[in-house]
C-alpha cells in the first residue's frame, strides 16, 4: 500500500466513526507510525509503506474510531509551538487555552516576578512561560502525582537552562507550610482549572470522557474549584497581584460577581479563537 493509499483508507475509515478530522488525525497517526512529519508524508506520498508500518497505522485507526484522541495514542501534544508529552492522567493541551499564556503576556507577567499555577496537569502553562519569559520564578501544583511526573518530564526536556518548582497537593494547600511574608507571596496566579458541570460530562465527546475526569469535573455548578481558587487567592496573592482563570464563557458572569465580592478589580475577560470569553481575571489590593 502506497502512503497515500493508507491515509486515504484510514480517514474513511475515520469518517465512518464520526470523527471530525478524520484526514487531519489519518495523516498525523501514519506520521507518527514512520516517525515523520506531516509535511514530509506529502513529499513521499508514493512510497510503499512495509507490512509491519500498515499492521502499526491499522492498529492505530482502531484505537482512534474508539474514540482515544490522537494525543494520547501518539503520547505528544503541540502546545505555544512546543511539544508536550501527555497521557491518559493529564488533560490534553488545547489552542483556547493558549488564551491563558496570552493574558498573562498581555497583564505584564514579564514583570511579575513570582508566578503560581494551579491544576498545572502537563505542565504546558507553566513551562509556556517559563520558556517565553525565562526570568520568572514559577511554582505549579497538581493534586494528581502521576500528572504531576508528566508537568515533572516536560519541564526537564523542554527547559533545559530553567527550573519549575513543583508541588503535589490540593491547590494552595500544595504549597509547603509556612508563614508567608512579602517575599512568599504571588503577583500571579493563573489556572485552567476543572470547571465543567458534573452533568455535563456524560454529554461529552467520547474522546474528551476518555481524559481524567478529575481535570474536567468542576461539581454540580462548574465552579466549585474556581470557587475555592478565588477564595484563597487574596492570601497568597502580593498587593496589586493578579488571577486569572480559564473557564466556560457562560460562567464569566458568575465568576465576574466572585471575582467583585471577594475584593478584586479591574476585571476583565479574553476571547479564545472563536470570539468567546474564555480567560477572565482581575487585580488584588489589600
Amino acid at each position: 500500500m502506497l502512503i497515500r493509499e493508507a491515509i486515504v483508507q484510514g480517514s474513511a475509515d475515520l469518517k465512518f466513526a464520526g470523527i471530525e478530522s478524520p484526514r487531519l488525525d489519518s495523516s498525523l497517526l501514519l506520521a507518527h507510525v514512520l516517525k515523520t512529519t506531516r509535511t514530509a508524508l506529502v513529499a513521499a506520498d508514493t512510497d510503499t509503506l512495509s507490512e509491519k508500518a500498515c499492521a502499526e497505522f491499522c492498529e492505530l485507526i482502531e484505537r482512534r474510531c474508539s474514540g482515544e484522541c490522537v494525543a494520547y495514542i501518539t503520547g505528544k501534544k503541540e502546545f505555544r509551538g512546543l511539544e508536550f508529552e501527555v497521557n491518559p492522567f493529564v488533560l490534553v493541551p488545547r489552542p483556547d487555552t493558549e488564551i491563558l499564556v496570552e493574558a498573562a503576556l498581555e497583564i505584564g507577567a514579564e514583570d511579575q516576578g513570582r508566578v503560581l499555577e494551579l491544576c498545572t496537569g502537563s505542565g504546558a502553562i507553566a513551562v509556556a512561560l517559563k520558556y517565553e519569559l525565562p526570568k520568572l520564578e514559577i511554582h505549579a501544583t497538581d493534586i494528581c502525582p502521576n500528572a504531576l511526573a508528566v508537568a515533572t518530564q516536560n519541564a526537564a526536556r523542554l527547559l533545559p537552562h530553567g527550573k519549575i518548582q513543583f508541588y503535589q497537593g490540593d491547590l494552595y494547600n500544595a504549597i509547603p507550610t509556612q508563614s508567608f511574608d512579602s517575599s512568599q507571596l504571588y503577583s500571579l496566579i493563573i489556572s485552567n482549572p476543572p470547571y465543567i458541570q458534573s452533568h455535563k460530562i456524560e454529554k461529552l465527546p467520547a474522546e474528551v470522557q476518555k481524559e481524567p475526569r478529575i481535570a474536567l469535573d468542576g461539581g454540580f455548578s462548574g465552579l466549585d474549584i474556581i470557587e475555592r481558587i478565588i477564595e484563597q487567592a487574596p492570601d497568597h496573592l502580593v498587593n496589586g497581584g493578579t488571577l486569572l482563570l480559564e473557564a466556560d464563557s457562560e460562567q464569566m458572569d458568575n465568576i465576574k460577581s466572585l471575582l467583585e465580592q471577594k475584593g478584586f478589580f479591574s476585571i476583565k475577560s479574553f476571547n479564545d479563537l472563536s470570539g468567546l470569553e474564555r480567560v477572565i481575571g482581575g487585580k488584588f489590593e489589600k
